[in-house]
């Protein structure tokens, strides 16, 4: 085994303190990197260490591997953490670290490659009989053989991007004569936004469900789940809410999905945490989707459940230690939901709304927890995606744990800019969402952007409570100053 005295994280805001945070109870010095419109982010004041590595577009700072290494020479880094987005699911980054006698915490170059292309992905996996949606298995470039096929299968079907993710190059059709011009949209679209125009077929899911395991994997071939999360609530094909556990799976169905979830990290060696998805019919019959080969956005509710630090087991496999655990001493306690809050504006279109955090409070108490890297008076730059925090609740059922959201979501304050924070109290509120019946469809079939609008009644009461809160004010308890304390030494440098 290894162990790493200093660890780069090749990324920025929450999940950056995120990763530091568990780093320095794990006792490993940390180093940050920043772009010119993240000098003052709070990853940069926490790590140990800073280093600019470019100007604000992330084709010019993060995304550069030569700059984030040469960050990682200087500082005399061993370790680097690509959290996610970005390089995180690059197999070229995981290499060129690995060249450099560092070591990648993530899965295998090769695992990467496997996994990141969807038609590897089911390749590898159905040799392992895990189920698959119907369709194609390899590209389709022929029109005429695509639409055979696609009748075969039976409409609708979904055209995808074997190289996509997060909607891109993906098209519905739901009858013959539209699908050429669904198909050269698809292939333009993924040519575009991934340079690999391959596109393959599935039968669509009328009423799907979005389900994903959590899995982990050693250096020694043991793997195992820690249970699933759902991602049911999207917005633009990305998820915007999310629990664990599922409301929806019986242990039978969990057991058989946990298994295909393993399965899934056999077929390709994989070690580290990675996230198989699977997508769920309205009878309860899942189908493989495909697997993230990093951490996900939405780990914590993995975490509040299991009470399992991700990070720190990361950690200690990338330093080549076992699993310590079996599958079968993993327990599940209570119910987690999670809630993106981005910048945007649900009323239009959920459009990302760029601006000043002129109020920004977050919500306290027991169960509730936030990861972010802003602070009040921050601008959210307009660069890299809008998302502010993750708002996380934790309590014994899932009842419980969405009556918590709505208190902490009312006694989160943000101002200054639009956020989704109304859109996921409408969500915690929703029959559908609360009684588990609700697919990814949830937006389109539930969501008007004036259910958000506050009503003359809701305006007048809150001036009448301003106006009382002026004209009575409070006495405040006197202020006494401590002095003394620490602040945290770290040290800039440039590129």
């Amino acid at each position: 085994m290894t162990r790493i005295k200093k660890l780069l994280v090749a990324n920025r805001g929450e999940i950056a303190l995120r990763i530091m945070r568990s780093a320095r109870e794990s006792g490993i010095k940390t180093v940050a990197v920043f772009s010119e419109a993240d000098r003052q982010a709070l990853h940069v004041r926490f790590a140990d260490e800073a280093i600019c590595i470019g100007p604000p577009p992330s084709n010019e700072s993060y995304l550069r591997m030569d700059k984030l290494l040469e960050a990682a020479r200087l500082t005399k880094a061993d370790a680097v953490h690509p959290g996610y987005g970005f390089l995180s699911e690059n197999e070229d980054f995981a290499q060129q670290v690995e060249d450099a006698g560092l070591i990648f915490i993530g899965p295998s170059s090769k695992s990467i490659e496997i996994m990141g292309n969807k038609l590897a992905a089911k390749d590898a996996v159905s040799k392992f009989k895990v189920p698959l949606v119907p369709g194609t298995a390899e590209p389709i470039d022929d029109v005429a053989k695509a639409k055979k096929i696609a009748k075969e299968v039976g409409y609708p079907i979904l055209i995808k991007a074997a190289a996509g993710g997060g909607g891109k190059g993906m098209r519905i059709v739901d009858r013959e004569e539209d699908f050429q011009e669904q198909m050269d949209r698809a292939v333009s679209e993924a040519t575009s936004s991934f340079g690999d125009g391959s596109v393959f077929i599935e039968k669509y899911i009328t009423q799907p469900r979005h389900i994903e395991f959590q899995i982990f994997g050693d250096k020694h071939g043991n793997v195992v789940h820690l249970f699933e999360r759902e991602c049911s609530i999207q917005r633009r094909h990305q998820k915007v809410v999310e629990e664990a556990p599922s409301s929806i799976l019986t242990p039978e169905i969990r057991k058989a999905m946990g298994e295909a979830a393993v399965n899934v990290a056999k077929s390709c060696d994989y070690y580290g945490a990675g996230t198989v998805e699977f997508i769920m019919d309205e009878n309860l019959n899942f189908y493989f989707l495909e697997m993230n080969t990093r951490l996900q956005v939405e780990h914590p509710v993995t975490e509040m459940i299991t009470g399992i630090d991700l990070v720190k087991l990361q950690i200690s496999i990338a330093e080549g230690e076992k699993l310590p655990f079996k599958q079968e001493e993993l327990t599940m306690h209570g119910h987690a939901v999670e809630v993106r809050v981005y910048a945007e504006d649900p009323a239009n279109n959920f459009m990302p709304d760029i601006g000043k955090l002129k109020t920004y409070q977050r919500p306290q108490g027991n169960g509730i927890r936030v990861d972010d890297g802003f602070e009040q008076g921050m601008t959210i730059p307009i660069y890299y995606d809008p998302m502010i925090a993750k708002l996380i609740c934790h309590a014994e059922t899932r009842e419980l744990a969405m009556d918590k959201m709505i208190r902490a979501i009312d006694e989160y304050e943000i101002t200054g800019l639009e956020t989704t924070l109304g859109f996921c109290k409408y969500v915690m509120q929703h029959k559908a969402f609360r009684s588990g019946q609700f697919d990814t469809k949830f937006v389109e079939k539930y969501f008007k952007p004036e259910v958000l609008a506050s009503t003359p009644q809701e305006d007048e009461e809150l001036l009448a409570v301003v106006l009382s809160t002026i004209a009575e004010p409070k006495p405040v308890a006197k202020e006494t100053t401590i002095a003394g304390g620490t602040e945290s030494k770290w040290k800039k440098n440039r590129l």
